[in-house]
């Protein structure tokens, strides 16, 4: 079976049929299943997945669209931008057997019995009603009108043989075809016997693709079930507390389970009008219903560009051409052959197409959910990032922690790997450093609802992955209570919220404990001392001027004095704070984190290498520095090597500490999967650019670096993996523009290949479009004159910006 993806479930594999998956109960728990934390990190996990039939989804919903408006990317006639090689497949197909929402639970209070279960649709999930019944219910849940709260169930690791097996065999077919185009090639197999049942063959290829690149993000276990549960009290004079207490919650594959609060809101309300199965039936009809089968997959790469970008139109292209397919499905198969006259044809497919809309921002998928008769807009994220689960706001976190800091800091106690600035480190490093050497961290919201607690658990999880770590979510609990203590202190590293005071009595119980009303963190004093590393040691003998001390502080003596921030940790959060106050916004504030994040496993890498030798962290170093296209050099970039020695010996702690946790070991086996999907391997993109962006080269060496890039970068993927590395907040296409004014003429020629390239690519030609005016005149010059030395006409005038459309090649 296909491992989750943290964007969406998998939607290929084994099926049961409708009434095997009814029927079926699943041994699903609120706590991952005990096992080491060596073992858990290590194992590569596939995962078996709850499945039942699923109908058809409607197309109705597709045609009631609003209508595309006119654009410049509608038009197919004139399409010159660069495509990729694939088909575009939806991400979840119209007759796939998963389902959106897979269970509905009912829970109510009663005064005698407690929280009990009273109906789970369409089938139960778990024997442990009370424990489910018990989450559903959180503490003072009855002194308040509405709660959210969200928790997730683990499966039971005894289903997993079936989904290893079928790995297996999808590894076997994806080796035949190999070694099928291996003979092919040296001439043992006829190339007519290869092409037998080629359109099956490819068919399936793209499948086992498609679930491989899946594994590249996928989680180190069984897929997690995502709750959202709503919990409403309603005033009720009969009643023997005065007060009637019900709880509803959905249950789905899908991280981003936030767009079905508006559903739960109407049908929980017309549960407490008709508390019957059939309620739950016709909300459960109603979600599966939901038609997402216009909304395109991207690739990894193609994510990450979307992700970083602001740009409303980026790759709107794909949802054009996944129009145009289902156009193509639901045309007449004699349309093309039909005697009627062009004209008519053409008018027949602008009236059909006119019933699918193009989305006004590609970020998010616009579709909508007919409930008992009220249509309601649903909004879906197209890419989602590792470990982002649900609507919540990293700046909202950030303000929480940072607000009583600023006005009045009060010291921690010092950890090695959590006060790496010192005392006065500020609150989310603190918060960040625990997530990231795997501390048990405790949320608590006393007074506040549970959703709010769950809201900073998650987004503590993101803050920290930043879409690049993962192992986080699966550990955390966005609520849970004293009655499950036992359990929790089971797992290594949680991140919990709870609203009950008693956590923050029990210092035995945490490492970290967040305190929201307040807006601060302590640091708990029967923490488990930082234990002293080989790594430290070897550091310590090699560099003993930038060695950091026990405490954690490193950098050099003259930090000692308040005059230096070796880490940048300070520098950083200060930029983060005034992107904030400058109200930047959410997607900002994340493309810092992520930038951060990124920063710190290339520092650990080149630690690594520096200690030990060599780093796990870095896949394809000797193919890097054998300098294939002319330049060589990997890993991450500093203008000297004090500044190497001082940043190094500033993170050691907190590198050494990260690498005895579940998401270092997770992070290794990401790279070692995504490093075989990467086109560019013989060049490192993000050194190379860094040695452009950060040091000052010589005319030769800058001359090297932009003919490297040329050579490397020249299909769509190429160019993907390059938009990758040059995101929109770090200047983009700027610093490669540079090499429209080098002093050597083949340079800039071949800069101009480049970024013509990148012009015809369909993300590209977005970047290319933020350049600004002088180089957009320099490049159209050279590119003249180059055309003029070749006795071919200039295609446009200087200053002149070409439309791009959305049409495809053949």
């Amino acid at each position: 079976m296909a491992t989750i993806l943290p964007y969406r479930p998998p939607t290929s594999g084994t099926s049961y049929s409708s009434s095997t998956g009814l029927d079926r109960k699943a041994s699903l728990s609120s706590f991952p299943s005990s096992r080491t934390p060596s073992s858990t990190s290590l194992r590569n996990g596939s995962s078996h997945k709850l499945i039942t039939g699923r109908t058809r989804r409607n197309d109705s919903d597709s045609s009631s669209r609003t209508p595309p408006t006119p654009s410049s990317h509608s038009n197919p006639i004139n399409a010159t931008v660069s495509r990729s090689p694939r088909k575009v497949k939806p991400q979840y197909p119209a007759d796939s057997p998963e389902r959106h929402v897979e269970y509905i639970l009912v829970a109510s209070f009663d005064i005698d019995r407690g929280p009990t279960m009273e109906h789970q649709y369409p089938g139960a999930i778990s024997g442990d009603e009370n424990m489910l019944a018990e989450l559903m219910l959180p503490d003072q849940a009855h002194v308040r009108n509405q709660d959210w709260t969200i928790f997730f169930l683990h499966k039971d690791t005894g289903d997993e043989q079936e989904a290893v097996e079928t790995k297996r065999l999808r590894k076997e077919r994806i080796e035949r075809r190999k070694k099928r185009k291996e003979d092919v090639a040296r001439g043992i197999v006829e190339d007519g016997m290869q092409q037998e049942g080629s359109e099956n063959e490819e068919e399936q290829e793209d499948e086992d693709e498609e679930e491989e690149e899946e594994e590249v993000e996928g989680g180190e276990g069984p897929p997690l079930i995502y709750v959202l549960n709503l919990v409403n009290t309603k005033q009720d004079t009969t009643a023997k507390r005065g007060a009637v207490v019900k709880a509803m919650a959905i249950c789905t594959r899908h991280s981003f389970l936030h767009i079905y609060k508006p559903l739960l809101l109407l049908a929980l309300e017309e549960y407490f009008k008709s508390p019957y199965p059939e309620t739950l039936a016709l909300l459960y009809d109603a979600v599966n219903a939901m038609d997402l089968s216009l909304m395109p997959r991207l690739s990894t790469l193609e994510r990450h560009i979307l992700q970083a970008s602001d740009t409303k139109d980026m790759f709107v292209e794909k949802f054009e051409q996944m129009i145009q397919q289902r156009i193509a499905q639901e045309s007449p198969s004699d349309l093309a052959t039909s005697p009627e006259s062009p004209s008519k044809k053409t008018s027949d497919v602008a009236r059909t197409s006119h019933r699918y809309g193009i989305p006004r921002d590609t970020h998010e998928y616009e579709t909508r959910v007919v409930y008992n008769g009220i249509p309601i807009p649903i909004k879906i994220p197209t890419a989602v990032s590792p470990e982002t689960v649900g609507d919540f706001s990293v700046v909202k976190l950030i303000q929480i922690f940072s607000g009583p800091h600023a006005t009045s800091p009060q010291p921690f106690a010092m950890h090695p790997h959590l006060t790496t600035s010192g005392s006065y480190t500020h609150p989310i490093l603190v918060l960040v450093n625990a997530v990231l050497t795997q501390k048990r961290i405790i949320f608590l919201g006393h007074n506040r609802p549970s959703g709010e607690v769950a809201e900073a658990v998650l987004a503590a999880c993101a803050l920290v992955s930043g879409g690049v770590l993962r192992g986080f979510t699966r550990h955390a609990f966005p609520y849970t209570d004293l009655t499950k203590i036992d359990d929790l202190l089971k797992v290594p590293g949680f991140i919990a919220g709870v609203t009950n005071p008693a956590f923050a009595n029990h210092p035995e119980w945490w490492d970290l404990l967040c305190d929201i009303p307040t807006g601060r963190m302590k640091i708990s004093n029967r923490i488990e001392q930082a234990p002293l590393t080989e790594g430290f040691i070897y550091f310590q003998q090699q560099n003993p001027t930038f060695a950091p001390n026990s405490s954690g502080i490193g950098g050099g003596p003259s930090l000692a004095n308040g005059t230096l921030d070796p880490t940048g940790d300070q520098a950083f959060i200060d930029d983060v704070l005034r992107s904030i106050a400058s109200r930047h916004g959410e997607s900002v504030i994340r493309s810092k984190w992520r930038d951060y994040i990124l920063k710190f496993t290339r520092i650990a890498a080149a630690f690594e290498e520096a200690v030990y030798g060599a780093s796990a962290l870095y896949i394809g170093a000797s193919e890097a520095d054998a300098g294939a296209h002319g330049v060589s050099g990997h890993g991450f970039v500093w203008p000297d090597e004090v500044s190497r020695g001082r940043e190094l010996g500033a993170n050691v702690w907190r590198i050494e500490g990260w690498r005895l946790t579940r998401s270092y070991y997770s992070f290794i086996q990401d790279l070692a999967a995504l490093w075989g999907r990467l086109p560019i391997r013989k060049l490192d993109l993000g050194h190379q650019l860094d040695r452009l962006r950060q040091l000052r080269l010589s005319h030769d060496e800058s001359g090297r670096l932009f003919l490297a890039l040329r050579a490397a970068v020249v299909g769509y993927d190429e160019v993907c993996q390059l938009l990758t590395a040059t995101p929109e907040h770090h200047a983009g296409l700027f610093y490669l523009s540079l090499g429209l004014f080098h002093p050597d003429a083949a340079v800039r020629a071949g800069t101009v290949e480049l970024l013509e390239r990148v012009r015809e690519h369909e993300a590209g030609r977005h970047f290319y479009a933020q350049l600004g005016r002088f180089a957009k005149c320099a490049f159209l010059r050279i590119r003249r004159e180059g055309e003029a030395r070749g006795g071919r006409e200039p295609e446009g005038e200087a200053g002149e910006t070409r439309p791009r459309t959305a049409g495809r090649r053949s």
